[in-house]
């Protein structure tokens, strides 16, 4: 944890390894993080202070990028889920070397004690990158799925049932990490745009008019 200013106040977890994407829940009571822990890439949700860390997720794949809704209520997050056997024998031997390479995924939704989940999109190819509208019903996110050579990311808006895809953004690079403002009223987000041909990533902001 951290001050307002950058002053590191407090480390709040001590495990070897990966405990990273940590979010903090709007009522500011809880975190969600992804952690290897156990072995795998699962996500956790422990009391703003640190204490009472609980493994929430608990299937097989790279669970990451999780935050929560408005209301602290419900998480959406990215997951990659391996079904062949080669592709979790691929996904466990990367996992051994620290590395995972998720180009599937796929966002799901749940409760915040990470029950009654469920799968929003269905779309192939990387979808990623959630977060929640100031209502709560939709996601806006980044994905590829149009694109056969996986290139470039826009941004989506969905409803949290998988119905009522829309396309947002039309650039022709890489738009990502999108996220509303409280009020519903700003839009920000990650992109390559205008940066003069080469890779430099800068943050944009824009009016959101439903």
């Amino acid at each position: 944890m951290a001050d307002l200013k950058g002053n590191i106040t407090g480390q709040l977890t001590k495990s070897p390894g990966y405990d990273a994407e940590g979010t903090v829940s709007p009522d500011g009571k809880k975190i969600i993080f992804t952690s290897m822990r156990n072995g795998d890439m699962d996500l956790y949700t422990m009391n703003i202070d640190g204490s009472d860390v609980k493994q929430i997720t608990n299937t097989l794949g790279y669970d990451g990028g999780a935050c929560f809704s408005p209301d602290s209520k419900m998480i959406t997050w990215r997951a990659s889920r391996p079904v062949t056997e080669e592709e979790k024998k691929e996904y466990k031997d990367l996992l051994a070397q620290g590395l995972v390479m998720p180009t599937q995924m796929e966002l799901f939704v749940a409760n915040a004690d990470g029950s009654n989940v469920r799968q929003v999109t269905k779309l192939g190819r990387a979808n990623w990158a959630p977060s929640f509208a100031p209502d709560g019903k939709r996601l806006i996110f980044a994905s590829n799925h149009e694109h056969e050579r996986g290139f470039p990311f826009n941004l989506y808006l969905i409803n949290i049932d998988g119905t009522g895809l829309e396309r947002i953004s039309k650039d022709s690079s890489f738009d990502a990490f999108p996220m509303f403002s409280p009020d519903g009223k700003k839009l920000i987000f990650s992109s390559n745009r205008n940066n003069g041909g080469n890779r430099d990533t800068n943050i944009f902001i824009c009016d959101w008019v439903d």
